[in-house]
């Protein structure tokens, strides 16, 4: 069977799972893709371009699988004389109606912020199938869409939801963590190193994570920090006031420059305090978990779905004061070092045990739209 993956915003996690399914699933996988940047004028000119691409390439899929970067509808339309026919499915790894938005944005101070979620909204309903890398974010999407329509003065289509409800599964993120395995170091830390490994943008609250590490030293609490993750021109103000206050104990500050390098900063790590206001599924924490490091996890998020909050409450917190309280008694009682079989809470998001699922659930797909 051949799957053209469709993803107008290649770079990340987004990238990386396409590139993973490609490289593990036995079908015959082509990614279609556009430069992972402007997110807003891929998501309102992409599917343009991408229908361009599309029409003057060769590529004859059984399956249109598009992500949630892309105009679906749009596509659709101007490929209709090639696509008619082929089903198409749309995968989720975060959508616009429930994401966060920076306080900073014009389109916020405009009002002008619930078109992108409306891309999202359309795209689900005219896709055959709908996925989501977890019942948490497919729960707040048609949470959240029910209040959006409400919006609207007449004509809401409130029956809409339901019709994409029950096109709607939920597909956990596949992720390539053997990789990993190759660079593992056994961990020999004079003092706990405290990891930051996603974006460096506000949605993953990095005001929370710096304040937390404030207390520890205010506390006297011996401990060093490893800031890794993808950064921007445009980065939040709290990185370079963390740069100054932290000083010594920040032993790396930046962007890894490679995978190795990555991996390797990982396996040395000892926890890894996550903040974020936004997480649909937490890639770079399972990652981190993979690799040995202690999680203190909010529990507001994806992140009792994905780590299995009943086998593990040790790794989760309610509140900012009680994150603050885990980590002094994780560090003042070096309980970070109990983490035996971390890694089993999250190795089944590896490629080799995901994949089956994968291939499977897209061949269900075709069969059901063609029979």
């Amino acid at each position: 069977m051949k799957i053209l993956i469709v993803e107008p915003y290649f770079t990340g996690s987004h990238a990386s799972w396409a590139k993973g399914y490609q490289k593990h699933s036995r079908h015959d996988i082509e990614i279609l893709s556009l430069p992972g940047q402007f997110w807003k004028w891929r998501m309102h000119g992409g599917a343009i371009t991408m229908a361009d691409k599309f029409l003057g390439s060769n590529v004859s899929p059984d399956l249109i699988l598009a992500t949630d970067m892309l105009d679906l509808t749009t596509f659709l339309a101007l490929t209709r004389d090639k696509t008619y026919g082929i089903p198409s499915a749309i995968y989720f790894h975060e959508n616009q109606l429930c994401y966060p938005w920076s306080p900073e944005d014009r389109d916020v101070q405009q009002n002008r912020d619930k078109h992108y979620g409306f891309i999202n909204y359309t795209s689900a309903l005219c896709a055959d199938a709908v996925f989501f890398n977890t019942g948490f974010q497919r729960d707040s999407l048609l949470t959240e869409l029910t209040r959006m329509l409400k919006h609207f003065p007449d004509f809401r289509g409130m029956k809409n939801i339901h019709k994409i409800k029950a096109k709607s599964q939920v597909l956990h993120l596949g992720l390539d963590l053997k990789r990993f395995d190759q660079y593992k170091l056994e961990k020999r830390n004079e003092l706990p190193l405290i990891l930051w490994n996603h974006r460096w943008e506000f949605d993953k609250n990095p005001a929370d994570f710096f304040n937390a590490l404030y207390v520890m030293a205010d506390k006297g609490l011996d401990f060093e920090v490893a800031v890794l993750g993808e950064n921007f021109s445009n980065n939040p103000a709290e990185f370079d006031e963390a740069r100054k206050k932290l000083g010594k104990r920040i032993v790396h500050f930046g962007y890894a420059d490679s995978f190795e390098e990555y991996a390797r900063w990982l396996w040395k790590a000892d926890i890894v305090p996550v903040t974020s206001n936004q997480d649909f599924f937490g890639a770079s924490a399972v990652e981190a978990v993979y690799c040995g490091c202690y999680p203190l996890l909010p529990n507001r998020l994806a992140f009792p779905e994905v780590m299995r909050y009943e086998n593990n409450p040790a790794y989760f917190y309610d509140s900012f004061e009680q994150l603050v309280g885990k980590l002094e008694v994780m560090l003042g009682e070096k309980k970070y070092l109990d983490r035996e079989n971390l890694s089993l809470a999250v190795e089944k998001y590896s490629w080799e045990k995901m994949i089956i699922q994968y291939d499977k659930i897209f061949e269900e797909v075709v069969t059901f739209k063609t029979r």
